[in-house]
């Protein structure tokens, strides 16, 4: 349980690492570590036949939280399961190079909008080509900003039909397993996002090897992906 990982190992790793930690991150620790404990409270119940008493303590709440977020995902990929067109669907995934992970980290809020704008302007603008799609094109994007190993990895999942409306309101099917070329696809984002971000931070120096280097645009052909989006 993530929650007893910090108990255990949160002060050593705050004596390592603790300058370059961020402020929402030292609080999502501690209300982990506090979560349903009398830390925070909580209420007692009593059982109208047995009088028997219940003793339930408070949830933190955190966003990041999986004690108190898991019912709540999968509540939200239920709803989002509704929602699937009857057409096959495509799963794609933006990342950025590591090389710019701490320029991102240091300006979140700036940086992380940046790549949720380019992922889409990117997909949305292939997808127009005729030679693809030929129409527009839907999108769900969900950000993660860890990996299931708790490694900072900012990249963003893609939820996208299998296909687009023309101008006049006709659907137009994608191919059969394919959606846009991932290489263009990946040229297009890392242009975008250099727009952007310059644009933001006008002050602040990047890399101009992540410029140079190829940006790494996973696409898997499926029916649907909602049931086990990460």
């Amino acid at each position: 349980m993530l929650a007893e990982i910090f108990r255990k190992h949160r002060e050593s790793y705050l004596q390592r690492y603790g300058q370059g930690i961020l402020p929402s991150h030292r609080r999502a620790m501690g209300d982990m570590v506090a979560c349903r404990t009398e830390a925070l409270g909580g209420q007692v119940f009593q059982c109208s036949h047995c009088a028997k008493l219940h003793y339930a303590y408070h949830s933190c709440r955190n966003r990041s939280c999986p004690q108190c977020h898991g019912a709540q995902t999968q509540e939200w990929l239920n709803v989002r399961a509704q929602e699937l067109l009857p057409v096959p669907y495509f799963h794609l995934v933006f990342t950025i190079p590591k090389g710019l992970h701490e320029l991102v980290r240091t300006h979140q809020q700036l940086l992380l909008s940046a790549l949720m704008r380019a992922a889409s302007y990117a997909l949305i603008k292939l997808a127009l080509d005729p030679r693809y799609v030929g129409g527009k094109i839907g999108c769900l994007s969900v950000l993660h900003t860890w990996t299931r190993a708790m490694i900072y990895h900012p990249h963003v999942h893609c939820l996208v039909p299998g296909g687009g409306v023309s101008p006049d309101g006709q659907w137009l099917p994608a191919r059969t397993g394919f959606l846009v070329p991932v290489t263009a696809l990946s040229k297009i984002f890392r242009a975008r996002f250099m727009e952007l971000a310059r644009k933001a931070l006008p002050e602040v120096s990047f890399p101009e090897s992540v410029w140079k280097s190829s940006w790494v645009v996973y696409a898997m052909a499926s029916k649907h992906l909602i049931a086990g989006m990460p």
